[in-house]
């Protein structure tokens, strides 16, 4: 791995909110210093700002690629996953994570779990995180594993004779040219096969549970049918912008998969919603025409689809089958998602739509509606931004109508 001298760590601190770009085309530093190896410790780190802040502010650390810090978990959610396995059987005294990378998930674990073993078969990549870790406060952490050659899942696997709690799997979603996959069985490691060939028997009896991460845009009931032991089914959301969907593998007997949705917020509380696929199914959904409130379920509940759910829990109306908003008489403060004040019902019409309001100015949204936001904003002759949420949607009448909205304003908001 790459060291950093005591004047390169300086540097990087005095240079923190430089472009790196310019920086190495346009600045002479000392001759102790490596310009070229300070700007890409730059752009990593300036990627870790706001997903790593920890990291980010604390100057002994030594950056992987920017690549790799994009294709870390955020210490939000790295956390949370961690507090999954706290909730699932109390503090593990063994956690392995099978894929490693940065360690940003072993160090969340390791303050739940008595012990972390960390395995990563990118030997760099391992380096850095021994290197870093311990600097964090990852002091249960096991790097051992790794020493001396190149480990990776499967490797250790056929090497590991106890059995742990928790195994952890974030497996890789990037093929060989570089581009982005989804399904399980085009991740590395494949989790398909380690339930379809010799390694699967081993696999899941050498752990409790397992905690596996996957993508956002991940079939969720593709997956459930796939592997015979999902328990639960976790989705995260990271200030209403989903970023991972996680499973819960271990012995249960209730086939009713219990679904958590999560949206971490950076200012007010945190939104969860918890439901039973059996409830999605099931429960009784009333339709009706847009009241006074407007409310949009966050991106964990859509993605969970838990369309029916979560208008029965807050008893709201659902404006039709396809169409996902709802609406009530009376404010539901807590709803989890956005909620807004109906000012306006019209046709698509820019006459009619821009008689409610003040300029030609709003912000656009399209929710199951034959026209893309782009194409509908130029027919509107709207610019986008201002105090006004429109949205176009299709009613249980099946008519075509723009939705006319501001953020609800309560005397106890004002407080």
């Amino acid at each position: 791995m790459t060291f950093l001298t005591a004047a390169e760590q300086t540097f990087i601190q005095e240079h923190l909110h430089a472009d790196p770009h310019t920086l190495l085309l346009h600045t002479s530093a000392p001759a102790d210093v490596r310009l070229k190896v300070v700007a890409a410790q730059l752009v990593a780190r300036q990627k870790a700002k706001i997903k790593l802040p920890t990291w980010y502010a604390n100057p002994a650390l030594v950056f992987p690629p920017a690549l790799s810090v994009e294709q870390a978990s955020s210490e939000r959610t790295a956390a949370y996953k961690a507090s999954i396995v706290a909730k699932n059987g109390g503090q593990p005294s063994l956690l392995i994570d099978l894929t490693g990378g940065m360690g940003v998930d072993s160090l969340a674990f390791s303050r739940q779990a008595d012990r972390v073993i960390y395995i990563e078969h990118q030997p760099d990549l391992a380096e850095l995180a021994a290197f870093n870790l311990p600097k964090l406060g990852g002091d249960t952490i096991d790097f051992q594993a790794n020493q001396g050659r190149n480990t990776d899942a499967n490797d250790f696997l056929a090497r590991f004779t106890d059995t742990a709690d928790w195994f952890y799997l974030d497996p890789a979603r990037r093929n060989q040219q570089g581009g982005k996959v989804v399904l399980l069985e085009d991740c590395e490691p494949n989790i398909l096969d380690w339930y379809g060939t010799g390694i699967s028997t081993g696999f899941r009896k050498k752990a409790t549970s397992v905690l596996l991460k996957t993508s956002p845009l991940i079939d969720i009931e593709a997956v459930i049918r796939q592997l015979p032991d999902v328990a639960a089914v976790h989705i995260v959301s990271v200030d209403n912008e989903c970023k991972e969907v996680l499973f819960v593998l271990k012995a249960h007997e209730d086939p009713d998969v219990a679904v958590t949705t999560i949206n971490l917020r950076s200012t007010g509380p945190d939104e969860v919603f918890i439901f039973r696929r059996s409830e999605e199914r099931t429960v009784p959904v009333q339709f009706g025409d847009p009241m006074r409130y407007l409310y949009e379920p966050n991106a964990s509940i859509l993605k969970a689809g838990a369309f029916r759910a979560v208008a029965e829990r807050f008893g709201l109306y659902k404006l039709a089958p396809n169409s996902h908003l709802y609406t009530s008489d009376q404010w539901i403060p807590d709803f989890p998602g956005r909620s807004f004040e109906v000012v306006g019902n019209c046709k698509p019409d820019r006459k009619e739509v821009q008689s409610f309001l003040p300029e030609p100015k709003a912000n656009l949204s399209v929710r199951n509606f034959p026209e893309p936001a782009e194409m509908l904003r130029k027919k509107l002759g709207l610019a986008a931004g201002g105090v006004h949420y429109l949205f176009a949607t299709t009613l249980v009448d099946k008519k075509k109508r723009i939705l006319i909205t501001r953020k609800p304003i309560h005397p106890s908001l004002l407080k």
